[in-house]
């Protein structure tokens, strides 16, 4: 659904949009080399590069859903789940830019120091702490915030740390995608009683709906990001080809990703990451 390209040929009618533009597309069928698509759904941007391919769904989810679903202010504690992800390291990064306390989730060392690095005031490694311990002891009033992207037992525990007029915005459930058979669908008992008791929000963010802000948002990050505000981190594990994809997705699901997994179409493109 995210893939940023040069545009090989258009259509006669076509007129803004030049052979040769950098752009980006957020459209099914992305895993290929050539795509054709309606003009009017192509971004241009500045470069090709993987960045942007970050900035597209894993950026925008976190700009827009931060602060549209989570109508995020300053002076509040933000939880962002597998933080060290693609989409992770922008909401925790646009929270702190924002002027709040930023709590953040990970598995492993490295990735703690990873989101030590974007600014994260405590980050919870799950491999030698509890999640649920640590909020109770250390967040005993709850937390304003809470970008979810996990599911299941994760997806319980936010929610039993949410604070009065809390907002838990969820934005996926990857623990749930590799079920035997597939995604399978699961019940959270207790849901309407808990938020009910808060007068808490549990809201569902789908960037598909949203596309009216796409531009707009993307400017932003552009802008954050060649100022400097903002870091784009790409993990460095080489995928090109289309031939690489699967492992690709496989490398994402196995929880060993720091930043956007990103597939290289093109053969001949240069591997040399240029400033935006």
């Amino acid at each position: 659904m995210q893939a940023v390209g040069i545009v090989a040929s258009v259509g006669d009618s076509v007129k803004h949009i030049k052979v040769g533009t950098s752009v980006a597309l957020m459209t099914f069928g992305s895993y290929a080399e050539f795509v054709l698509i309606s003009a009017k759904s192509l971004i241009p941007v500045p470069r090709p590069d993987p960045e942007v391919v970050a900035m597209l769904t894993s950026g925008l989810t976190a700009s827009i859903a931060l602060e549209k679903a989570g109508q995020m202010i300053s002076g509040q504690v933000v939880l962002v789940t597998a933080a060290a992800g693609g989409t992770g390291q922008f909401a925790v990064q646009l929270a702190k830019l924002a002027g709040n306390k930023v709590v953040a989730t990970c598995g492993g060392e490295s990735k703690s120091m990873f989101l030590t690095s974007l600014g994260v005031d405590r980050v919870i490694n799950y491999q030698s702490e509890k999640i649920k311990d640590v909020l109770k002891k250390e967040f005993p009033r709850g937390v304003d915030i809470i970008y979810e992207s996990v599911g299941g037992e994760t997806f319980d525990v936010c929610l039993n740390a949410l604070a009065v007029y809390g907002r838990l915005i969820v934005i996926g459930m990857i623990s749930q995608y590799q079920g035997e058979g597939g995604w399978k669908p699961q019940n959270y008992t207790g849901l309407c009683e808990k938020i009910l008791g808060k007068s808490q929000t549990v809201a569902g963010f789908f960037l598909v709906q949203y596309a009216h802000l796409w531009q707009d948002h993307l400017e932003k990050l552009f802008n954050l990001y060649s100022s400097g505000k903002l870091k784009v981190f790409v993990d460095p594990k080489k995928f090109v080809g289309v031939a690489s994809v699967a492992d690709a997705v496989e490398y994402l699901h196995s929880g060993r990703s720091v930043g956007k997994v990103v597939v290289c179409m093109d053969l001949s493109y240069g591997q040399t990451l240029a400033k935006l």
